[in-house]
């Protein structure tokens, strides 16, 4: 129903999803056209007695120009209208009966109530208005021109354009709603997605300072210190030494300024120690006493703290998933070092979450409106240390998370 793609006038219903609904105006304007043009030239001639020249003109002015209502309804009014007033005043020059409708025949009516709906569809409400005044107008006009005096029924034409007028401006304004509630969502969706990642990039940066803060904090007492523990150090080594410690612990304020902006006031509280691969045990423990069995084969292998973390979040969202989409599916968890084959790369950490089907299929979401971070916080996490991550369903109706993270210096990203 937009009037205008690229300065160019499209079809009626031409953004329509199905294809025979955007054939349907020219296949209704095809019709109109075959069917009131022969019937036109006949009633004029045979039931009221016009001129065979000009009934065929005129059956012609009022039966064409509908196939162009399809792309363009307004300009078509303008030929229909002006050929059914001039057809209304050549009948003034013949005899009649009485009983034949005046100043519109009902072929003239029916073409005009098919333009009309054709114009609600397309054009605003201010042009809808004009035309139902000029048509009224019309309409009232001739009716002081009637050869028979005038009736009720001389007013169907203003009464079932009106009709048709209202009711195409309907469908159109509610088109119009509709496709800016669509428009709408999309644009929502996609800014809840784009909050979501910030999020959860922000949290990830939140649990990261404090790792890189550890190893800060370390370089500086150990520049701070080495004086003290190597006596022989010669002055221009303690002065770098000196240097490294005052370096340090201005990027450790620096950090601390950036964790200010990156909190927010329900991240206040996040002070704790991050996890690591050591706390996986404890998280499948409490998973477990939720009523779900787990079956864990942990990893003793010495892995960069960041990996670690990683590790132990994505363990943590893949079975809080399980528990809200899943609830008491048997589990397994696994965590295993190795190295890719061919021997291409340095060694990986794997993490591999897999949940049976729920024994029961459960009777609704366990929370009304999750955060999305899940999948979201799994891919950025592997990301961020140049990891792969492999989520989806089983054919068997259970899910499958699988993530191997680099373990090697000249891996990790």
């Amino acid at each position: 129903m937009t009037p205008v793609e690229e300065g160019r006038p499209r079809a009626l219903l031409a953004g329509a999803s199905r294809r025979w609904v955007r054939l349907l105006p020219w296949a209704v304007a095809f019709v109109l056209c075959v069917v009131l043009l022969p019937t036109t030239i006949v009633v004029l001639t045979a039931d009221y007695g016009l001129n065979g020249g000009v009934a065929s003109a005129l059956a012609v002015a009022q039966s064409a120009p509908l196939l162009l209502a399809v792309v363009r309804p307004l300009h078509a009014w303008y030929v229909v209208f002006a050929a059914d007033v001039a057809g209304a005043l050549a009948l003034l020059g013949v005899d009649f009966e009485q009983r034949l409708l005046w100043p519109f025949p009902p072929m003239e009516l029916v073409g005009y109530v098919a333009l009309c709906l054709a114009l609600g569809l397309r054009e605003r409400r201010r042009t809808l208005v004009l035309v139902w005044l000029a048509t009224a107008g019309a309409n009232v006009g001739l009716g002081f021109a009637a050869p028979h005096g005038s009736g009720a029924k001389e007013l169907l034409f203003t009464i079932l354009g009106g009709v048709a007028l209202l009711l195409g401006g309907v469908l159109r304004e509610r088109y119009e709603v509709q496709r800016r509630l669509v428009e709408q969502e999309t644009i929502s969706e996609a800014e809840r997605g784009r909050r979501t990642l910030l999020e959860e990039r922000a949290r990830i940066a939140r649990e990261l300072h404090d790792v890189v803060a550890h190893h800060m904090s370390v370089i500086t007492v150990q520049a701070d210190t080495a004086e003290y523990r190597l006596a022989t150090l010669p002055p221009d080594v303690r002065e770098e030494f000196t240097s490294i410690a005052a370096t340090a612990r201005e990027s450790l304020g620096e950090m601390r300024r950036l964790l200010g902006v990156l909190r927010n006031e329900e991240a206040h509280g996040e002070l704790a120690p991050q996890p690591g691969l050591a706390q996986i045990g404890q998280l499948v423990e409490a998973t477990a006493r939720t009523g779900g069995p787990v079956e864990f084969t942990p990893c003793d292998a010495e892995v960069p703290e960041a990996v670690g973390l990683s590790a132990y979040r994505i363990v943590q969202e893949a079975l809080a998933n399980v528990v809200r989409h899943a609830p008491g599916a048997a589990t397994h968890v696994s965590l295993s070092v190795s190295r890719p084959a061919g021997g291409q790369g340095g060694e990986r950490l794997t993490v591999l979450v897999v949940n049976d089907p729920p024994p029961e299929p459960p009777a609704g979401p366990l929370e009304v409106g999750g955060t999305g971070h899940g999948l979201v916080g799994m891919r950025e996490r592997v990301r961020l240390v140049g990891g792969t991550l492999d989520a989806g369903p089983l054919p068997d109706g259970g899910f499958r998370v699988a993530a191997q993270l680099p373990l090697t210096e000249e891996d990790l990203t």
